[in-house]
């Protein structure tokens, strides 16, 4: 009985989905630009924008392989892209834009689709989809974000950095203070927080991976893993780039990223270049605390800052990382803390960002197990208040940046407690659950095995 109402919600979700990315697809076009569709198809043929996204995406879908057929997947893919390489030699055919890596694996996932529609049957076909569908949605979410930045930068004239950088004074301007510390660490310490920043994906999939592991041998997901929350963050976070449009301290008070031109050892993909910014202070005069206002912006800098998702996923790989073993434990530790300081110390997000994405992290994390629960009731309550806190932070931002402006002594400790409390409440209402589950499962798996 659980399992109908369970799939059923599924194939729902699917046809949202796939809805959702038809109207991305004409929206995009709308403005002049191919849509999430027409770039992941071109990518069976062309050079793809992000090769290691594809192989990562392929490493997912091979945890319902056996490890025979793991090789033989790998070996198919590598020689297809060998042959892609080959033939781009011969027609002397040179990649300006994308990888030149990366097609072998998508021939390899969608010929693992084929093969499950026309091979498989069963169990075995449901598996081998599912694992498919997680390849496919990883993919397809990173086309649907590229598509849906540019729609921010099109129809959010207005940004409210103003709002928001005022409102940062009450944190100490955090980002302005990691900023000196990045550029003056140089060439290396840039390029590491910008390698840890530039692979976040790569990252969540090891994770991935690990906890799904066993899903071969189980011939099953488990009920709760990263790539949910990865897909649900990414999904419900960017409307309210929409809803609260920021661009961030260095485009909104500085001149973009031709700063960093002299430490950074590689160009950030498509950077745009900024056209309005209040002024060129950051990182190294702080704004002034003067009545903030609606500032118009270029139609090429995304709106993406509200709430910092990057800070949410890489919380989210730290929580998951957990369960892990020693190593996995301090690479989750190791890549929060240095993701953090990415966003701070390149200028990409204000403090008050990092505080909005914590909050809208453990309020999503909790709202999906307590969806796998039954909806709990400890878990409700603790749902609600994440989602209270994370709104009043949205509207302190917006209608109180100047009295936290005046008052930082007063409005930074109350912003930390608010995000403090939001933690307390999920380690106290999710730990409980985690110490109770832990012994139980394993004695089904092992039921199972024989």
């Amino acid at each position: 009985m659980w399992r109908r109402p369970r799939t059923g919600l599924w194939a729902v979700a699917g046809v949202v989905a796939l809805a959702f990315l038809i109207a991305l697809e004409f929206a995009s076009r709308h403005y002049g630009l191919p849509g999430p569709i027409t770039n992941q198809v071109r990518e069976v043929i062309f050079a793809p924008k992000s090769g290691g996204l594809l192989y990562a995406s392929m490493a997912l879908m091979m945890v319902v392989l056996t490890w025979r057929q793991r090789f033989i997947a790998v070996g198919a893919a590598i020689a297809v892209d060998l042959a892609f390489l080959l033939v781009r030699w011969i027609f002397d055919v040179k990649v300006t834009e994308g990888h030149p890596f990366g097609n072998g694996a998508l021939w390899v996932i969608l010929g693992c689709a084929v093969i499950a529609v026309t091979r498989r049957t069963g169990r075995e076909r449901v598996l081998l989809l599912k694992g498919v569908g997680l390849a496919l949605l990883l993919m397809a979410g990173r086309k649907t974000g590229d598509t849906w930045l540019f729609i921010t930068s099109q129809t959010r004239p207005s940004v409210l950095d103003q709002y928001v950088a005022t409102a940062d004074q009450a944190l100490g301007n955090p980002s302005w203070l990691v900023g000196r510390i990045v550029e003056a660490s140089g060439a290396v310490g840039f390029n590491a927080l910008d390698f840890v920043y530039g692979q976040l994906p790569v990252a969540a999939v090891v994770v991935a991976l690990y906890q799904l592991r066993g899903v071969a041998a189980d011939r099953r997901f488990p009920r709760h893993h990263l790539v949910r929350t990865f897909l649900v963050i990414g999904l419900v976070g960017p409307a309210f780039y929409m809803i609260y449009p920021v661009v961030g301290p260095l485009f909104a008070y500085g001149t973009g990223t031709e700063q960093w031109a002299a430490v950074s050892l590689w160009a950030p993909e498509s950077t745009p270049s900024v056209q309005w910014a209040v002024t060129d202070i950051w990182p190294h005069t702080l704004p002034a605390i003067e009545p903030p206002q609606h500032m118009p912006f270029d139609g090429i800098t995304p709106r993406n800052c509200m709430p910092s998702l990057h800070t949410a996923w890489a919380l989210a790989i730290f929580i998951h990382s957990r369960t892990g073993p020693r190593v996995l434990r301090w690479a989750g530790t190791i890549w929060l803390v240095a993701t953090l300081a990415a966003t701070l110390g390149f200028g990409y997000h204000y403090g008050a960002d990092l505080i909005a994405g914590v909050v809208f992290t453990l309020t999503i994390e909790a709202a999906l197990r307590t969806y796998d629960r039954g909806w709990d009731r400890s878990g409700i309550r603790f749902v609600a208040y994440g989602a209270t806190v994370f709104t009043a932070l949205l509207l302190s931002y917006r209608w109180l940046p100047m009295e936290m402006a005046r008052h930082p002594w007063v409005y930074g400790p109350l912003l930390l407690l608010a995000m403090a409390s939001v933690i307390y409440g999920y380690v106290r209402t999710v730990g409980p659950w985690d110490a109770k589950t832990a012994p139980t499962r394993q004695p089904e798996r092992q039921l199972e095995l024989i």
